[in-house]
C-alpha cells in the first residue's frame, strides 16, 4: 500500500481480505472518462508495496490519444508517478471473478502528500470541502439510464434492441412495462446478485421510453460515496449484459430514432448541525437558498455542460421533443425541464437536474451540479420564474455540440476557481482533442447525401 495510507486503514482491509480469503486485488482509479485504470495484484503484494500509476492517465483521450502540451502546462514534463491510497470505504467483492478477488478504488497524491488535481475523485472532494467549510451536507440521489442493445462487432452496423426471453426484439414503447423489464430476468437477476455482493444502494428498476431502454435508481446519499456507486455499477452492468451475450451501453444517444439515456441527479443541501433540509423553512416553505441553488444552476450549467455532457454522441440527445431538456428552465413536476422540482413534502424538497447524460464521469456531472448549487447560493443568485408548460417550446439555452461546450467552460473564472484552474486546462485539452479526432472523420450521411450530389 503507497505512502500516507495510516495504519488503521491497511487493518480494515486486511481484515476484510482475511474474511473472504482474497487471493487478487483490482486497484482502481477513475480517469478523465470514468474507465477504471489501475493495476491487478496478487493480495499478498498489495500490502508490502507502494502502488503508483503516470500521472499522464489523467490527459488521455476516450480514443487513447493524448493533446498537445506544448508549454508542459497540462502534466509535468518529466511523467511523473502519482501514489495511489485506497480508500476502504470503496473495497468490494468482484463477484464474477473466478477467485476471490476484491476491487477497491485509490485516491492518487504527489510525492509530497497533495491530492493530483487532475484526479475526477479529487475534484469532487474540493466542491464537497467548499460545501463543509459553510456548514452544508449535500444529499444526491442518480437515476441512470442505460440500453442493452444486441451484440454488434461491426461499427459500420446500426445498434439493434436484443432478443427477450420471447424470442423477439422489442418493436412498441413499452416505458414503465413491467413484462418488457421481464424479458431479461436472467440478466437482472444476476446484476442484483452483483450488486448486493457488492453492496451497491440500488432503489428500483424500471423500463424506459427506448427498445430495450432501462433506469436504475439508487438510495440518496452522500455524492461521493454515490459517485463510486455508480462507476461500480456501470462496470458491474457491462459485464453483466456480456455474460448473457448481449451488450449494455451507457452512450447518450445509441439509437436515432430512440430517446437518449441520461442519469438524473436529485439533489438537496442538509444543515450539518442541524440534520434540516435547508431548501425548507422553519415553516415548511421554499427557502431563500433554495431558489439561490436554483439560480446558481441556470447560471452555469451551460458553461459546465462539457462535464454532464462529455461526448460527441452526448449532444445528439440534446434535441427539442426528444424526452430531454434544451434549456435550463425549471418548473414543478415538469419533465420538460432542465431543472425539474418534484412534488414532496418540506423535508425532502429537491431539485432534479435532468440535463446529466449517462454516459458521463460521474464524479465531474456531480462536482458540476454541486459547484453550481454552490455559487448560487454564496452569490445568492435568484433565478427565473418557473416555467408552467413545456419548456420544449422555449429557446435552447445549452451548447449544442463539445467544442461549443468546452469554449464557455474555459471563459468562466468562476468556474476555473473552484473546480482549479489545471484541471480546467487538461480536461478541456483533452475534450478539444477528443472533438477533433471525431470531426475527422467521414460519415456515411455525408458519403450518402454529398458525394454525387454537391
Amino acid at each position: 500500500m503507497s505512502n500516507g495510507q495510516s495504519s488503521q486503514d491497511e487493518d480494515v482491509l486486511k481484515q476484510w481480505f482475511e474474511e473472504r480469503g482474497i487471493t487478487e486485488v483490482e486497484c482502481m482509479v477513475p480517469d478523465m472518462t470514468g474507465v477504471a485504470r489501475g493495476k491487478i495484484v496478487p493480495a499478498k503484494k498489495f500490502f508490502r508495496e507502494n502502488m503508483r500509476l503516470p500521472e499522464g492517465i489523467f490527459i488521455q483521450t476516450v480514443t487513447g490519444d493524448w493533446p498537445e502540451d506544448e508549454d508542459d502546462s497540462l502534466i509535468a514534463p518529466t511523467e511523473i508517478d502519482m501514489e495511489l491510497r485506497p480508500d476502504p470505504k470503496t473495497v468490494c467483492l468482484v463477484p464474477w471473478a473466478a477467485e476471490p478477488t476484491a476491487q477497491v478504488i485509490h485516491d492518487c497524491f504527489y510525492r509530497d502528500g497533495s491530492p493530483v488535481d487532475l484526479a475526477p475523485r479529487s475534484v469532487l472532494k474540493k466542491i464537497l470541502k467548499m460545501f463543509d467549510l459553510q456548514g452544508w451536507e449535500p444529499v444526491m440521489a442518480p437515476e441512470v439510464e442505460f440500453y442493452l442493445v444486441k451484440q454488434n462487432t461491426d461499427s459500420d452496423y446500426k445498434l439493434e434492441p436484443p432478443i427477450g426471453r420471447s424470442g423477439r426484439q422489442e418493436t412498441a414503447r413499452r416505458s414503465y412495462g413491467i413484462d418488457a423489464v421481464n424479458e431479461f430476468d436472467p440478466i437482472f437477476e444476476d446484476m442484483y446478485d452483483y450488486c448486493e455482493a457488492m453492496e451497491l444502494d440500488i432503489d428500483t428498476l424500471i423500463h424506459e421510453d427506448g427498445a430495450g431502454q432501462m433506469e436504475v435508481n439508487f438510495l440518496h446519499g452522500n455524492p461521493l460515496d454515490l459517485a463510486d456507486q455508480v462507476f461500480l455499477f456501470k462496470r458491474t452492468m457491462r459485464e453483466t449484459a456480456l455474460r448473457h451475450g448481449i451488450y449494455a451501453t451507457f452512450m447518450a444517444k445509441p439509437h436515432e430514432n430512440e430517446a437518449g439515456s441520461a442519469m438524473h441527479v436529485h439533489q438537496s443541501i442538509v444543515d450539518k448541525q442541524t440534520k434540516q433540509n435547508i431548501f425548507s423553512t422553519a415553516d415548511g416553505e421554499p427557502s431563500d437558498l433554495f431558489y439561490h441553488y436554483i439560480g446558481g444552476l441556470q447560471k452555469y450549467l451551460p458553461a459546465l455542460m462539457s462535464l454532464m455532457a462529455p461526448n460527441v454522441n452526448s449532444y445528439r440527445r440534446i434535441a427539442r421533443f426528444n424526452s430531454a431538456p434544451i434549456n435550463v428552465q425549471w418548473g414543478y413536476d415538469n419533465r420538460t425541464v432542465g431543472l425539474r422540482v418534484p412534488h414532496s413534502s418540506p423535508a425532502n424538497r429537491r431539485v432534479e437536474n435532468r440535463i446529466i447524460g449517462s454516459d458521463c464521469n460521474p464524479y465531474l456531472a456531480l462536482a458540476a451540479s454541486l459547484a453550481a448549487g454552490y455559487l448560487g447560493m454564496i452569490q445568492k443568485i435568484k433565478p427565473r420564474e418557473p416555467v408552467q408548460g413545456s419548456a420544449y417550446n422555449l429557446p435552447y439555452e445549452l451548447p449544442r455540440n463539445l467544442l461549443d461546450a468546452v469554449a464557455l467552460l474555459r471563459k468562466s473564472d468562476e468556474l476555473q476557481h473552484v473546480l482549479g484552474e489545471r484541471f480546467v486546462r487538461a480536461y478541456t485539452a483533452v475534450k478539444e482533442k477528443e472533438y477533433e479526432t471525431f470531426f475527422a472523420v467521414i460519415s456515411s450521411w455525408e458519403r450518402d447525401y454529398l458525394l454525387l450530389n454537391v
